[in-house]
């Protein structure tokens, strides 16, 4: 997929603040620190288009980005960061349970874990909780340049089976260093939003 063009459009925090106009829309999920901002980075092949954070629990916004005028990313809070509020949480719980329930434009959520520890119990509960509601998944395992080449289907069978994996369900091994699994994800991204 060559990306002409990508900009952040808006960040809502509900409904009535979603863009208009019925473009496909692809979120990514994933536990605060987990790389969600690289992989949108190299997909988009921009440097710091989403802004990457030493600092987890950055993103609290629902993030909006439109690309090629052709779809939407939608950059969702990164879950499991403990420095913040229990409030805050339940009030990011709320807005993205909103979102993802009652979407049309919304075609898949890509959840990215990372590939060297086994799934955490929240990537697991949200994995749990699209499925519940028939959202399509597809799996980021990234990460993947820190383990050596040998290990990798060891470390992908473990993820797949914590998370317990539906068959059909697709896995994509991922590095924002090296773009190992670019084009295969942009083909998934592809295949969900129909473009």
């Amino acid at each position: 997929m060559k990306v002409q063009n990508a900009e952040i459009v808006i960040s809502a925090v509900k409904p009535d603040q979603y863009p208009a106009g019925n473009l496909p829309e692809i979120a990514l999920a994933g536990r605060s620190n987990v790389g969600k901002s690289s992989f949108i980075n190299k997909l988009l092949n921009r440097k710091n288009l989403a802004r990457t954070s030493s600092k987890p629990g950055k993103t609290q916004t629902l993030n909006f980005y439109l690309i090629n005028e052709d779809l939407h990313f939608v950059d969702v809070p990164g879950y499991g960061y403990a420095k913040v509020s229990k409030k805050e949480r339940e009030a990011w719980g709320k807005m993205i349970e909103t979102y993802f329930t009652t979407r049309e434009e919304l075609k898949a959520v890509v959840l990215i874990v990372d590939l060297r520890h086994p799934p955490t119990n929240d990537d697991v509960m949200m994995y749990d909780f699209l499925k519940h509601y028939e959202i399509p998944v597809i799996v980021i395992a990234t990460k993947a340049d820190k383990i050596p080449k040998g290990k990798w289907q060891k470390h992908l069978k473990v993820t797949k089976e914590t998370l317990n994996l539906e068959s059909g369900d697709e896995i994509i091994l991922f590095s924002s260093e090296t773009g190992e699994g670019k084009d295969k994800a942009w083909g998934a991204i592809r295949k969900f939003a129909n473009i």
